[in-house]
């Protein structure tokens, strides 16, 4: 456990009486506090509350609102239905990876990126798109996507005011 985070699970266990059913609740306060749910506290929560630890992680592994990973400053959902895969989001996803050394569901070393590859975002009319931090952008390409992300990794703000259609301003 790190020093900021020293007695976080004891106060959060005793907040809830140490009631094991109160477990998701309890893991929603720790993601609270850590900003995600580090191994340590996960251990030291199945250790005060006498649950096996894979039972926690089990949990912490269903759930999708949980997260094992620190979340990166900036969140990346990439659609990858079928149009948008049709339409290149493949390519995209790959030069992405690569270019910021981001892995499906994780974070990037550097913590600015949350990359999240989803089945369908809904804008089917706008192929491919990505959805950066709640902004839709619609037909991008590899070189469009990269260049927009850069952007974004640099603090334009621009970017957030751009609209669907390939990062272009209104």
């Amino acid at each position: 456990m790190t020093d900021t985070n020293e007695g976080t699970v004891a106060t959060i266990i005793e907040r809830y009486q140490g009631d094991s059913g109160m477990l998701i609740p309890m893991m929603q306060d720790i993601q609270t506090e850590c900003g995600y749910l580090p191994q340590a506290e996960l251990k030291e929560l199945s250790s005060g509350l006498a649950v096996p630890l894979a039972d926690v992680y089990s949990v912490a592994t269903f759930y999708s609102s949980f997260r094992l990973m620190p979340k990166g400053d900036h969140t990346i959902q990439l659609c990858m239905g079928t149009v948008c895969f049709l339409k290149g989001a493949g390519k995209i996803s790959e030069a992405i990876q690569r270019e910021f050394q981001l892995v499906p569901g994780e974070t990037s070393p550097d913590g600015k990126f949350t990359f999240s590859p989803v089945n369908c975002v809904g804008a089917c009319a706008l192929a491919p798109v990505m959805v950066v931090d709640g902004q839709y952008h619609g037909g991008l390409t590899v070189d469009s996507a990269v260049e927009l992300l850069d952007k974004i990794a640099e603090g334009d703000k621009s970017t957030e005011d751009a609209q669907a259609g390939g990062g272009k301003k209104k």
